[in-house]
């Protein structure tokens, strides 16, 4: 079946009757008279369907809104022609609002409205209506539809979205330019009447401003308004329903409009000519001073752009425009000079950067003012005749000769005499000087381009006058190469020479390397410094040489080593050259000329020491060396007697000093028979055996005519010290020397010393010399203690 097919009799069943049951609704009218229809269709099988005759009187009710009366309002009556008048049906009513604001009389079929309704809230409303028989509660009618239609009155007044609008319209436009739409809306009924039928009026803003009536627009009513005389406007619209018409029910609202500004004005300088001072010692980019044309106009419309256009300074000041202020800031472009110039004239231009060609007839968009600028005279710094200066000298020239000279100059008027010094942070070795005078640097120390090729100095030129005004310029110093190192190897050789080595073999290279730095580069030559009957020397020409043999067969048990001098030199002027030695070794080799074995005693041993062995042996001395070290340290742990045991031991007692003589052979120590004879002491005599630490002269005091002999003595202090019943029981040792007569220490036993240790000074011990230091500080600082317990 095609698709044209179907689309027909898809057509043909949408005309044929279908059974259903058709629900009319009627139209109030004054006289309520009953409509019946019938109908009559064909079933399915062909035959003839016979409709019920409906005895409903049908109508469309319409009810006005806002009703203001005290009783129900009446809107309409439902009938059937089923009903005889007995009261024997029942009228019941369903759908919006059944019940509530719609109520029906049951018996006789009144419908009223029981409260005020209004359209804005709900424009119609649907309700089903049905007739049963009371008694058996059957419907004798089929239920049916109809519709209530509120009529609409005129109690809305327009209203406006917004109750305050912001416009804005460019200044300087034209008549019946729009500025903005305003639009009201009003909730009654537009269909029905003029309820709805909104007019607008202007009540403020004329005659600025104008409104259209049906639209709304606004308009300017007046050409060429100026912001800037008046920039805010407040109009007031009016809505009003009814077509603007008496009784018609209004809205207003407010537009505030701003005029928005357009380029219409030109910049102006408040003053024709501007007088600027300037020190003639202001660095490059410094500002002088500043111009500012004003503008009535706002925003990017303001923007103004300066320029120089003429002048005899153009090329000595600069000027530019500062974006936030719109400034124009003058500034210094190249270095003034008050003994040149005194003054400048500049002409500057302030023009605007947005020009709008509508307003071109207003006049140019520009504006100029004379700008004087007054250079003052400052106290300069000398000024030098070059940004830097380079001079190149050999290293080699002679002490105090001049390399360069600089040359600096008072730009003022006076013309003060200037010094000049070296900066010595630039020169730490102190290489250079320079004459304060005529500053001429020369030198003051050898010169060495290996050392440092570029020396950097800074030169100080200051007014004799004016010490404080400095000005420094940069010297730089090349130091050129002068031939004066002579050529060495490059490395350090290991050579070595197989002892199956034929004649003619190669068995090293060798290369050198120079500290100087010649024009032509490098070129080294090679050769021996005596002919040697066992190896040769081939110069390459590449600056390298090759060590040949010049035999067959070397041997190490007859020499292990051989040294070959080899000569090199340079080809610079004046030549130098050095001699290298270079150490072979002879090795054995193998078929292949790979070093096997160096050394001779390699020969004699067939084995050497196995792995293990070298192990232990290591293992041994480390066991060795950590003993010896525990053995030093319990040594210094041990305590050393104090030299006095304690101060109530009246005894001697033995003070060691840690200084043995020579024995009784020892005559260069000291003489014995001094000791036995203290008067035969000569004058300043010093000891022969030691280096006296401290030449003194030794107090002499005048001997006894009659002198002790030493042995009595010692035998008299013995005895003494036998009888002695506070001696100890156990043995010591007392030993005594004799001092000779009229000593200031007098004698140095405890025996016969004081009972109080107060009463002993000890303080001339120190100037007897630094071997009496030891004892001076052990009675000296012993009083010390008691005193300061």
């Amino acid at each position: 079946m095609t698709i044209q097919q179907v689309l027909l009799l898809l057509l043909l069943w949408m005309w044929l009757p279908h059974p259903c049951h058709t629900e009319m609704l009627f139209r109030r009218t004054p006289d309520l008279r009953p409509k019946s229809f019938g109908g009559r269709a064909l079933g399915n099988d062909g035959k003839a369907i016979h409709r019920q005759k409906r005895g409903w009187m049908w109508n469309q009710f319409f009810l006005l809104e806002e009703y203001t009366g005290s009783d129900y309002q009446y809107v309409g009556k439902l009938h059937s022609d089923q009903d005889k008048g007995d009261g024997s049906l029942k009228y019941i009513l369903s759908g919006d609002g059944a019940g509530t604001l719609f109520i029906i009389d049951e018996k006789t079929g009144d419908i009223h409205a029981t409260r005020r309704i209004d359209r804005e809230e709900k424009a119609f409303y649907t309700l089903r209506a049905q007739a049963i028989n009371r008694r058996t509660l059957r419907p004798v009618e089929p239920e049916s539809e109809f519709v209530i239609k509120i009529h609409d009155i005129n109690d809305n007044e327009p209203t406006f979205p917004e109750e305050v609008y912001t416009a804005s319209v460019p200044e300087m436009s034209v008549v019946g330019t729009s500025v903005v739409q305003v639009t009201a809306t009003d909730a009654d009924d537009p269909s029905y009447g003029n309820s709805a039928r909104i007019i607008y009026s202007i009540l403020q803003g004329q005659p600025y401003f104008s409104v259209e009536p049906e639209t709304g627009i606004i308009r300017t009513a007046l050409p060429n308004m100026n912001r800037e005389n008046r920039e805010q406007y407040q109009v007031v619209i009016q809505a009003k329903d009814m077509g603007g018409q008496m009784g018609g029910l209004s809205g207003t609202t407010t537009v505030n409009i701003t005029l928005t500004d357009v380029n219409d004005n030109p910049p102006r300088f408040p003053q024709s000519t501007i007088h600027l001072r300037i020190p003639e010692s202001s660095p490059v980019g410094t500002a002088i001073g500043s111009v500012k044309a004003t503008d009535a106009d706002i925003g990017k419309n303001a923007e103004v752009e300066y320029r120089i256009i003429d002048g005899d300074g153009t090329d000595m000041f600069d000027i530019v425009t500062q974006k936030d202020t719109q400034e124009g800031i003058i500034t210094v472009r190249k270095p003034l000079d008050y003994e040149t110039r005194r003054l400048y004239t500049l002409k500057v231009e302030a023009e605007n950067t947005h020009v709008d060609p509508r307003f071109y007839y207003l006049g140019p968009f520009k504006d100029t003012i004379i700008v004087k600028i007054s250079v003052e005279d400052v106290d300069e710094p000398p000024v030098f005749s070059r940004s830097s200066y380079l001079f190149e000298v050999h290293e080699d020239i002679e002490l105090g000769t001049i390399i360069g000279t600089v040359m600096a100059r008072d730009p003022d008027s006076a013309s003060s005499p200037i010094r000049f010094s070296l900066d010595r942070h630039t020169d730490l070795d102190r290489i250079f000087n320079i004459h304060s005078g005529n500053g001429s640097i020369y030198t003051s120390k050898p010169l060495d381009r290996e050392i440092s090729q570029w020396h950097n100095l800074s030169v100080i030129a200051a007014e004799i006058n004016n010490p404080k005004d400095t000005t420094r310029v940069p010297v730089y110093v090349r130091i050129l190469d002068v031939n004066d190192n002579a050529p060495q190897f490059a490395v350090f050789y290991d050579t070595f020479v197989c002892e199956n080595a034929r004649a003619g073999q190669l068995i090293q290279t060798i290369s050198a390397v120079d500290k100087d730095d010649p024009l032509g580069g490098q070129k080294f030559f090679f050769s021996l410094a005596a002919v040697n009957p066992n190896f040769t020397v081939q110069d390459n020409e590449d600056n390298t040489a090759r060590i040949l043999t010049r035999r067959n067969g070397f041997s190490r048990h007859e020499i292990s080593t051989y040294l070959l001098p080899v000569v090199i030199s340079d080809n610079d002027y004046p030549i130098q050259s050095s001699t290298g030695t270079l150490t072979i070794r002879v090795c054995a080799c193998d078929s292949r000329g790979n070093m096997q074995s160096c050394s001779a005693e390699a020969l004699l041993l067939p084995a050497g020491l196995s792995t293990g062995a070298l192990v232990a042996i290591l293992l041994c001395i480390i066991i060795l060396l950590v003993i010896v070290v525990l053995f030093a340290a319990l040594k210094r742990q041990r305590k050393k007697e104090p030299l006095i045991l304690s101060k109530e031991d009246i005894r001697d007692n033995i003070v060691s000093y840690n200084d043995e003589g020579g024995g009784e052979e020892d005559t260069q120590a000291f003489d014995i028979g001094t000791l036995r004879n203290p008067a035969a002491i000569e004058d300043k005599k010093l000891r022969r055996d030691i280096i006296p630490e401290t030449l003194f002269v030794p107090r002499r005091t005048p001997s006894a005519p009659d002198n002790t002999d030493v042995r009595d003595f010692i035998n008299q202090r013995l005895k003494e010290h036998d009888t002695d019943p506070s001696a100890p029981p156990y043995d010591s040792l007392a030993t005594y020397a004799y001092e000779g007569n009229d000593s200031i220490a007098e004698s140095l036993s405890s025996l016969e010393s004081g009972t109080t240790e107060g009463d002993q000074n000890y303080d001339y011990l120190r100037e007897w010399g630094p071997r009496f230091n030891k004892l001076a500080e052990m009675y000296g600082g012993g009083e010390s203690d008691k005193d300061t317990s």
